[in-house]
């Protein structure tokens, strides 16, 4: 039976497990270790980065790895009050809530829609390489394949374009920068950045204009080159807006302002479109 499957009651009445197992730390009094490695240890010597890539994927991180999953950590921190995530932050706030609230209110719109393009992108990228490595053909054409898969089912191709910023998402260079930088020096292999931008050319070619890389998918081709899976991208957007949001909170509940709502009242934006009032005769 797969174990997922399984209850954890009878998983645990079979014998021979505690009721919580896990691989990554083991606490005890005065003593702290987490996946192997002594916290004291880590204090001293690892970046938050490190120790981000040794909790979440078990890897141990060359000091060059930790300095571009650091970038991509930080190329998410905030999107100001656009996002909506800060947005209902920071309206959470405004009604007096406590700041751990307001947060949890900001990480909770966090889902497939808002967020969630990071770990769709990474499966789009581990898509083109496990096709690249099993075709013929030249992965461009593999791109182009996948590109006209994709936008004859009228699907979005997710990492790609921005709302915002039409031209191009000013984080990209920097981070493409740094990945260029740790392909050279043998920090990473560059597969998942090949495949990236033989997509990014496809979709250009295929839409008779420009739609880069934007923040989701060149922080996907590092969570990729890295080797985390796709499953943890959400996990690791959380960390990195989590700080933006922290920020917009604690400067909301700073500000005074009580209850702001979505929007300002008497807003034209808003209409009703519900039945005719009926008369109280």
């Amino acid at each position: 039976m797969d174990r997922r499957q399984r209850s954890a009651l009878s998983r645990f009445r079979e014998g021979g497990h505690a009721w919580w197992e896990t691989a990554i730390s083991d606490v005890r009094p005065g003593h702290i270790v987490i996946r192997g490695e002594p916290i004291e240890r880590l204090i001293e010597s690892a970046s938050y980065a490190g120790v981000v890539g040794l909790l979440v994927g078990n890897l141990r991180l060359s000091g060059g790895q930790s300095r571009l999953l650091e970038a991509a950590l930080v190329a998410g921190v905030d999107h100001g009050v656009r996002a909506p995530s800060i947005a209902a932050a920071r309206m959470a706030a405004t009604c007096g809530i406590p700041l751990n609230c307001a947060v949890a209110t900001g990480i909770n719109l966090l889902g497939d829609d808002h967020g969630g393009a990071g770990e769709q992108c990474m499966e789009l990228l581990y898509e083109t390489t496990a096709a690249a490595a099993h075709d013929a053909t030249s992965l461009n054409s593999v791109a182009e394949k996948i590109v006209a898969g994709r936008l004859g089912s009228d699907e979005k191709l997710p990492g790609f374009g921005h709302q915002l910023h039409k031209g191009h998402d000013p984080r990209r260079r920097p981070v493409l920068r740094l990945i260029d930088e740790a392909v050279a020096a043998g920090e990473i292999q560059g597969s998942f950045t090949r495949a990236a931008l033989a997509l990014e050319t496809a979709l250009a070619r295929a839409k008779g204009h420009a739609l880069g890389l934007n923040v989701d998918g060149v922080t996907a081709i590092v969570y990729c080159e890295l080797g985390l899976p796709p499953a943890a991208a959400k996990g690791l957007f959380c960390l990195s807006r989590g700080v933006g949001i922290v920020a917009h909170a604690l400067e909301e509940m700073q500000s005074g302002e009580r209850i702001k709502g979505p929007l300002p009242p008497g807003d034209d934006m808003v209409k009703y479109t519900g039945p005719v009032e009926r008369s109280s005769r």
